[in-house]
């Protein structure tokens, strides 16, 4: 297995679609040290834009948006069975998450991920805690660190389209509300409760 000395930022598909479609995708990267050209993502998502549920759920125009940002990002490579092997075994597991953990377990990535309930699967595996603590990074993580960067008042409007999607982003939709102030203590709070149902993998942390 080769060790890449460099790091890159890989990014599943639905955290992917509600970074773009709120704009917040460059800011995310630079955040975490990356610019968009040093993400990578799966090879299937130029074709799940343009059919099935991701259609359906963010709409054409999106999604259009989304494949031409697509076309700039490279495809991740396979990863060795070291750790796709007992990932793929895990019935909540699905093959995209597997295939982005085991890299981030085998090479010095970070993993942008909206997947918890395969967060909380691939915790059962053994020495895969290990291998991929602190490197994980979940939206209400990279978020706060926007807000931090970027002023809450902006984060407040880039999100605004993934509120209004029907149904709506729940954790956006309460976090973002009109009525609370704060929404990085929100944030902060869903990030808590996942840390705790995730244990032992240690999730990225914002910067305090």
């Amino acid at each position: 297995m080769e060790i890449r000395s460099k790091m890159r930022l890989l990014l599943d598909t639905d955290i992917f679609c509600k970074l773009g479609v709120a704009g917040l995708l460059p800011a995310a990267a630079e955040a975490l040290g990356v610019t968009v050209g040093e993400c990578a993502r799966l090879p299937a998502l130029p074709h799940m834009l343009r059919r099935g549920s991701l259609v359906k759920r963010y709409g054409e125009a999106h999604c259009a948006a989304l494949g031409a940002i697509v076309s700039f990002l490279p495809v991740v490579e396979d990863a060795s069975d070291r750790w796709l092997t007992p990932l793929v075994s895990v019935p909540d597991v699905d093959a995209g998450e597997a295939q982005l953990l085991a890299l981030v377990a085998e090479h010095p990535d970070l993993l942008l991920t909206g997947d918890k309930r395969s967060l909380r699967a691939a915790a059962r595996v053994q020495g895969l805690p290990a291998a991929i603590a602190g490197r994980i990074v979940t939206l209400e993580a990279i978020l706060v660190e926007v807000c931090r960067r970027n002023g809450i008042d902006a984060v407040r409007t880039a999100v605004a389209p993934l509120i209004a999607l029907q149904p709506p982003d729940r954790t956006l939709a309460i976090c973002f509300s009109p009525s609370n102030a704060d929404p990085i203590r929100a944030l902060l709070s869903y990030l808590r409760c996942l840390e705790d149902e995730v244990a032992p993998v240690i999730l990225w942390q914002p910067t305090e």
